[in-house]
């Protein structure tokens, strides 16, 4: 037996892991509360603003963070109400620095209600991170990382890359369990891998997971609808998409005429009327039709009081019956795809809530598991999952790199997206993820968008 085992009975993945876990308990979500006033910071063109006997180093420019996951806070004080993180290594521009309490060297300024304690990070000179650099860049298959899968014989992990197979791992995975890899190297005529934690794992055990390269559709041209009072949802949206291996389209309305030609799961097709009595079909074409049950067809949504129209505020529709997502400015649709959600009847732990949310919190990725569910039937660990954006508690939007059931529940409540989807998401809701950050939780100046599911 390996020691620290992932094992469901042991707690060993919570305190061996070297990073600092940005929120490790829903509990966080019910601390963060309403933020304090918010100090502004001044400044000017000769440099950066400092209070009081607080020193900088000469012509000190920016912040260069020396921990994963640095807090960032809304004030210059510990117990400040948290604002996000920065990643590791990011050099965020420096604009000001005064002394506080909970940080031995003074706190920086880094951003807009945006403070780090000086205790973890150095100031340099030179060029900060460009406000527009993105802490993943967008990938051609949404993924920030290369996936793998740990083999059925499971596998182990080393947090220093020479103690492997000379000391004992500091950590055995199970499984199943999903690793993301960042960097490989050769050691003792073995190849290894650094996962996105930190820890160094044997190639071999470890099979990549494959390209996915569906995404959903922009939406140019669809105008804005016109609702009658009262009224909450429009007809369909002209496009759907085959959530079967394959579809069978007729050549008219009765569904008997069945034609040659067939479509592949994940086509997108043109979506008119709707017919049929005992067997809805759907037009694609001139005189192409499809059973509807194959197709995932979006509906338009009159937005929720919450939104502000005129200013044409960005917010995300997610529809349960039909396994849907579109995405609006104002009351126009501007994006929709397919999704997965929860497979779990509305009140229980595996259902995706109904009602109009807000994101409280965006993370670039997080880890997912159910290691602390005692009554699980089966164990499960996804590494680094991409491009969170929790809205309900530990539910919300995020990449799904493990499966392709999309259009059809699957998930424990949270809203599956296929990795380009979330990616294209992520930058779309607020607030917005400054450049170098990891996290970034809404406050009263850049509210988190709306999420309805209905």
């Amino acid at each position: 037996m390996r020691k620290n085992s992932l094992s469901p009975s042991s707690s060993s993945f919570f305190s061996w892991r070297p990073w600092r876990p940005l929120f490790s308990s829903l509990g966080f979500a019910l601390a963060v509360g309403a933020s304090a006033a918010s100090a502004s910071v001044p400044g000017d063109a000769a440099g950066p603003w400092v209070d009081g006997d607080v020193r900088l180093p000469e012509l000190a420019t920016v912040v260069r963070i020396k921990r994963a996951d640095e807090y960032i806070l809304e004030e210059p004080f510990a117990g400040a109400s948290r604002r996000g993180s920065g990643a590791k290594e990011a050099r965020l521009p420096l604009f000001g620095a005064r002394s506080g309490p909970g940080c031995r060297e003074p706190w920086y300024s880094v951003g807009p209600h945006a403070w780090i304690c000086g205790d973890h990070v150095d100031l340099t000179r030179g060029t900060p991170i460009a406000a527009t650099a993105k802490t993943y860049e967008f990938a051609s298959d949404g993924l920030p990382y290369r996936y793998y899968f740990v083999g059925p014989s499971g596998s182990y992990g080393h947090l220093k890359l020479f103690d492997a197979n000379i000391k004992d791992p500091d950590v055995q995975l199970e499984p199943g369990f999903a690793v993301a890899i960042s960097e490989e190297r050769s050691f003792e005529g073995e190849r290894w891998g650094r996962s996105g934690n930190d820890l160094w794992i044997p190639m071999r055990d470890l099979g990549p997971t494959r390209p996915f390269s569906f995404q959903g559709t922009e939406l140019p041209d669809v105008p804005a609808a016109e609702s009658k009072p009262g009224e909450t949802t429009a007809p369909g949206l002209p496009i759907a998409w085959v959530v079967v291996p394959t579809a069978r389209v007729f050549g008219g309305a009765t569904g008997t005429q069945p034609t040659t030609e067939s479509l592949a799961q994940f086509v997108k097709v043109d979506a008119f009327e709707e017919t049929g009595m005992f067997e809805k079909l759907t037009r694609i074409g001139d005189k192409k039709w499809v059973r509807s049950k194959d197709l995932r067809r979006p509906t338009r949504a009159a937005p929720p009081d919450e939104v502000d129209v005129a200013a044409k505020e960005r917010w995300v529709d997610v529809e349960l019956a039909t396994q849907t997502l579109v995405a609006y400015e104002g009351d126009k649709p501007v994006f929709a795809t397919l999704v997965s959600t929860g497979k779990g009847k509305q009140g229980t732990a595996n259902a995706t809530p109904k009602g109009v949310h807000r994101i409280w919190v965006k993370l670039a990725s997080a880890n997912m598991d159910n290691l602390e569910d005692e009554g699980a039937n089966r164990y499960w660990r996804m590494e680094n999952v991409p491009f969170v954006q929790y809205f309900d508690k530990g539910v919300g939007l995020h990449g799904a790199y493990w499966h392709r059931s999309f259009g059809n529940v699957r998930s424990h409540g949270c809203v599956n997206l296929a990795p380009l989807d979330a990616q294209r998401l992520f930058w779309f809701t607020s607030p917005r993820l400054p450049a170098g950050w990891t996290a970034i939780l809404p406050n009263e100046h850049e509210r988190g968008a709306i999420v309805r599911v209905r």
